[in-house]
């Protein structure tokens, strides 16, 4: 158990910590300079790169050896595309294929 003294400082630093993550964006990058353009190059393709290494994270442990031979996993990341490309929105297409998922292990498989 920790005293109150400890508790608030630990309180103060991570508010301190928080409030120059969130600020530092706006003094390294002014509103009237231009954006780096390596700034721009990340700002493109990491959500893109992040998207694919949770996708292979989620189905490394996936066997196709032992039943249900990742059918469930298949089946959902399936809808998921589906829904993607027919609404154009990721939160649709994330809640959808994780409900998906979701129903398949519980009710089906």
């Amino acid at each position: 158990m920790i005293d109150v003294q400890h508790s608030l400082i630990l309180i103060a630093v991570m508010s301190v910590l928080t409030m120059a993550i969130k600020f530092l964006p706006f003094i390294i990058f002014p509103g009237g300079k231009e954006t780096p353009a390596v700034i721009s190059y990340l700002g493109k393709v990491l959500p893109p790169a992040m998207i694919a290494m949770l996708v292979v994270y989620c189905l490394k442990g996936v066997s196709v050896f032992t039943a249900p031979h990742g059918l469930p996993e298949l089946i959902a990341v399936a809808a998921v595309v589906a829904l993607h490309l027919w609404k154009r929105n990721t939160l649709i297409s994330i809640i959808g294929g994780t409900a998906c998922y979701m129903i398949l292990i519980q009710a089906v498989f």
